[in-house]
């Protein structure tokens, strides 16, 4: 496995993979790798590609006041991880890098980073698409790979590489739960046992809403009816829940039902943690029960 830095280094080891004739899966991360990360290594392994990682936490995709000194950082152990996985590079990039003290250009996707997360975290989404958009341009990958857990980023990096004309194929793939139903996340590892007891709160209404779904419930009203309650009474604050457009993101009401196969997602904070999680009803399996 080639660690890379540099680059120009980056773009001579994809070519080298191309000239053997292999596609190149690529799969961007922030690092702390768990097995939802995995999963998205081993999807691209299976589709048959030549498989190209990216270790680098993204500083324009933090406001002020967020967690990003204390995002878990644990190279040496992704690394190996990356490695025991077969992966062929992994990219790990310094903000130098990245983005210079020149840099002076912005991604901004609009419509579909207006609600949900984007409306909590100002420029979050702006700093995700110009840092993918960056990452596509270094790496060139034939396919991406992303995690169904971050809906609103899947929806806006397909919208973006649509946009752009991007020559790449954004692939989302299913979430990975605990046995217990929570949503891995690098951002687990801020709860303490007693918050991620309080946690489960998340993944049980989404249960719930799916199984309201399953029998035969169609009104986004009767789909979370009482849900935010019981989800409230477990957590600390909740920034959303309810019903959305699958592609548009717009929230779903009686006056304007989604239609297809709509997203119940929500984004909730349990002590200092914000945990988000969602699904997409009819497509997603339901979040396990607690065993």
């Amino acid at each position: 496995m080639d660690v890379i830095c540099a680059i120009g280094d980056v773009r001579d080891r994809v070519r080298a993979a191309r000239d053997e004739g292999r596609r190149v899966g690529f799969v961007p991360t922030m690092g702390a790798l768990h097995e939802g990360h995995l999963s998205l290594v081993r999807r691209a392994a299976g589709d048959g590609c030549f498989v190209a990682a990216s270790i680098y936490v993204n500083p324009s995709q933090f406001a002020a006041g967020e967690d990003l000194a204390r995002y878990p950082r644990t190279l040496e152990s992704d690394l190996a991880r990356c490695r025991a996985e077969g992966v062929g590079l992994v990219f790990v990039p310094s903000d130098e890098t990245m983005y210079g003290a020149a840099h002076a250009t912005w991604v901004e996707v609009g419509e579909v980073t207006a609600g949900l997360c984007g409306a909590w975290r100002p420029g979050h989404f702006r700093g995700v698409a110009t840092i993918v958009a960056k990452l596509f341009n270094v790496v060139q990958p034939d396919v991406a790979y992303f995690g169904r857990k971050d809906f609103q980023q899947l929806v806006t990096i397909r919208r973006m590489a649509a946009d752009l004309d991007m020559p790449v194929e954004v692939v989302g793939c299913p979430t990975v739960r605990d046995a217990d139903g929570l949503a891995l996340s690098s951002r687990n590892a801020y709860l303490s046992p007693a918050e991620r007891a309080r946690a489960l709160a998340i993944p049980a209404v989404l249960r719930e809403a799916d199984g309201r779904w399953r029998g035969g419930e169609r009104r986004p009203g009767g789909l979370v009816a009482g849900l935010r309650e019981r989800l409230a009474s477990a957590v600390d604050s909740i920034d959303y829940f309810g019903v959305y457009h699958p592609e548009t993101l717009a929230p779903a009401d009686e006056a304007a039902p989604p239609g297809g196969n709509p997203v119940v997602a929500l984004a909730a904070r349990v002590g200092r943690t914000r945990l988000i999680d969602n699904v997409q009803l009819g497509i997603d399996p339901p979040p396990s029960s607690a065993t």
